[in-house]
C-alpha cells in the first residue's frame, strides 16, 4: 500500500507531466490556428494546419445558419453540383504555406455570399489578421480583418 507521502508524490507528477503536455501542444499550435470571426462577425472560422503542413480553414458557426427554416447552402457557387453544400462546415481558407514568421501566402479563399475563390495572403498580427484576397497579383484586391475568437 502506498504512503500518504507516495500519494502525495505520485500526484505531483501526474500534474506535472499533464502541465507539460498542455505546454508541449501549445508549443506545436502555429499562431493562426484556432477560432476566428470574419470581418463582420457573422460566422466563426476554425483555421488548422493539416498533415502536409499547410493551414486551412472551415465555417464552424454562422450567426444566421437558417435561410428559410432550413440550414444555409452554398447556392451561389459557380458548380451546380456544389450549390446543395451546406454553409456549416464548408472550407473557405485552403493551402496556405507559412512564409516566415507572420505571412501565410500561396492560399485561396473562397466567398460563399459570392460563390468566387480568389488567390489570398494572411498576415498575422496578434489578435487579427489581415486577410487579402485578390485576382492575379495582390495589388488588385481587398484586405479584411478577422479577429480572434476570445
Amino acid at each position: 500500500m502506498m504512503s500518504l507521502f507516495n500519494k502525495k508524490h505520485f500526484l505531483l507528477v501526474i500534474f506535472l507531466l499533464t502541465v507539460c503536455c498542455v505546454t508541449v501542444a501549445k508549443a506545436q499550435t502555429d499562431q493562426i490556428e484556432g477560432q476566428w470571426y470574419n470581418d463582420i462577425k457573422s460566422a466563426k472560422i476554425l483555421i488548422t494546419k493539416a498533415a502536409n503542413g499547410k493551414f486551412y480553414g472551415k465555417v464552424i458557426w454562422l450567426k444566421e445558419p437558417l435561410k428559410n427554416g432550413k440550414p444555409k447552402v452554398d447556392e451561389l457557387n459557380a458548380d451546380p453540383k456544389l450549390r446543395s453544400r451546406p454553409r456549416l462546415g464548408l472550407q473557405v481558407l485552403s493551402d496556405f504555406v507559412k512564409d516566415g514568421d507572420i505571412k501565410y501566402t500561396d492560399g485561396t479563399i473562397y466567398d460563399p455570399l459570392n460563390g468566387k475563390t480568389y488567390a489570398c495572403n494572411i498576415t498575422y498580427k496578434g489578435k487579427t489578421l489581415a486577410i487579402r484576397g485578390y485576382i492575379g497579383i495582390s495589388l488588385f484586391g481587398r484586405t479584411t480583418t478577422w479577429s480572434r475568437v476570445e
